[in-house]
């Protein structure tokens, strides 16, 4: 990682400068500047052949976001292969709550490089203890049997309201749900979002949004796999959430990622629409189980999801 990036990615200052982050009209910083920020956290420093480090942004919440954690040690396995591989599934486990104050160091280990396929493995490391580990395949671009479910029939992205216009519903209980914090991912939810519906009740284990980067990414394809895997982590538990009328910061509900695996079917772009299909088949013994489809705005089904969430309702 330059200097430079590092700096933008780590100093919140450098987005107080007057007009250096566009908001929305409810104050949701967004746009090119926040998505660069993004860009500068997934471009980790290399610090020895198989080792790299990544930082957090200094206006994080008190642990790591998981989907950041995700998209860098992808990064960093990505870095370890030719880039005539792509990564085609990851397998994830978040192991202790990462401390966005210290870095992260990420340690690849190359498994494997076969004809087809290479395989590695990434930990993520701070004050000499695990908190994530990933193992990640990549595969040569072959020919084969092709077939994919259908794209679920929902309204355009430029049709629903922003996140920003979402969250303005809540009045002042919008900060609880960090309407301040910078929002590299324009988000677009295609009924009311779990934090309006809780207000009803339960509601179908189901949840569906457009998502895409707010801004024009690099044409890079590992870049593209890891700004999806950053944001896959951002609503997918809200199925579960839906389903028992509940959502963070408005209830006594505590959670967090437990484990995460993607699978990426085709090629797409992650700052062009996308729609996350998200459903949840089960939860029991404090914890929740949710998967998600992504497809093109074409219909195009791209990448799927599962993750496990632990949930607790407190008293």
């Amino acid at each position: 990682m330059t200097e430079a990036a590092r700096a933008a990615a780590a100093d919140p200052g450098a987005d107080k400068a007057p007009g250096s982050v566009p908001l929305t009209l409810d104050g949701v910083p967004h746009g090119q500047p926040v998505l660069d920020r993004l860009i500068a956290l997934l471009d980790l420093e290399r610090i020895e052949e198989n080792i790299f480090r990544g930082v957090s942004p200094a206006d994080s919440s008190v642990r790591v976001f998981g989907g950041q954690v995700a998209g860098q040690a992808l990064v960093a396995a990505g870095r370890t292969v030719p880039e005539e591989r792509k990564v085609h599934s990851l397998h994830a486990y978040f192991i202790r709550p990462g401390d966005p104050r210290i870095p992260i160091v990420y340690e690849v280990d190359r498994i494997r490089d076969g004809r087809s396929f290479t395989t590695r493995r990434v930990v993520g490391v701070q004050r000499g203890k695990a908190i994530f580990s990933l193992s990640a395949s990549f595969q040569l671009v072959e020919a084969g049997m092709e077939h994919a479910e259908p794209m679920p029939d929902v309204p355009d992205p430029e049709s629903l309201p922003t996140y920003g216009e979402r969250i303005a519903q809540l009045g002042p209980d919008a900060v609880k749900l960090g309407r301040d914090r910078q929002r590299p991912i324009d988000l677009r939810y295609v009924s009311d979002p779990p934090w309006i519906t809780r207000e009803s009740g339960p509601h179908e284990a189901r949840n569906q949004v457009w998502m895409r980067a707010d801004g024009k990414l690099p044409d890079e394809d590992l870049l593209q796999v890891c700004v999806l895997a950053y944001a896959s982590d951002m609503t997918l538990l809200d199925s579960v959430l839906a389903r028992h009328g509940v959502y963070w910061g408005t209830d006594k509900v505590l959670g967090a990622s437990l484990d995460h695996a993607m699978w990426f079917h085709r090629p797409f772009r992650a700052d062009e629409w996308v729609l996350y299909d998200c459903e949840s088949p089960s939860a029991s013994n404090a914890r929740g189980l949710a998967t998600g489809r992504f497809f093109t705005r074409d219909g195009q089904l791209v990448a799927t999801v599962v993750q496990e969430g632990l949930l607790r309702v407190l008293p």
